[in-house]
């Protein structure tokens, strides 16, 4: 199975998005071609035939989404770098930097 590219669907969700509320807020015939090319598009992209089946798949898709750890270098005290010690702290992610996680994706679902 092909796996959609991760970016390619966030940028079809955001732009769903964007015109969902485009449409609520004054509806136009060109904002109304451009919901249904990019629902057309994320439906196709996703294999269903369904906007909320293909705004739930690119949910679960891009929640699953695996990120390579970045490189890091353990942050090491001065006289611990002198000692040849490393950081105690084992997830060598810089002090206030909650255990490695890295500022990401809001989580927030375009589910409708």
């Amino acid at each position: 199975m092909i796996v959609p590219d991760p970016k390619t669907v966030r940028t079809l969700l955001t732009r769903y998005a964007s015109l969902r509320i485009a449409q609520a807020e004054r509806e136009t015939p060109r904002t109304a071609r451009e919901l249904e090319d990019v629902v057309y598009t994320l439906c196709v992209l996703m294999a269903t035939s369904d906007v909320r089946a293909a705004v739930a798949a690119a949910d679960a898709l891009l929640a699953a989404e695996v990120r390579p750890p970045t490189a890091r270098v353990p942050k090491q005290d001065k006289d611990a770098a002198r000692d040849g010690e490393r950081d105690p702290d084992p997830d060598g992610a810089p002090d206030g930097d909650l255990d490695g996680e890295l500022d990401g994706e809001s989580g927030l679902s375009l589910v409708v």
